[in-house]
């Protein structure tokens, strides 16, 4: 099991948080993601590690940005 964290900014409500967690799950071998709405932190839960334009994808195909 591999584990990353990633900062989204835009988030503010449930919705937001539901439509990024969907796209990232839709992500091959991702099995759990956890978002705090508070800081923007996303904590992905996956098989094998998932590069980071995979997850940039994912994040902007939701309407959202990955922080620098």
């Amino acid at each position: 099991m591999s584990t990353t964290t990633i900062t989204v900014t835009g988030m503010s409500c449930d919705a937001c948080a539901s439509a990024v967690r969907a796209e990232l799950t839709s992500i091959p071998g991702v099995v759990d993601v956890d978002i705090d709405l508070s800081d923007g932190k996303v904590t992905i839960g996956s098989d094998s590690p998932v590069d980071d334009e995979t997850l940039r994808n994912a994040v902007e195909e939701a309407g959202y940005e990955l922080a620098n």
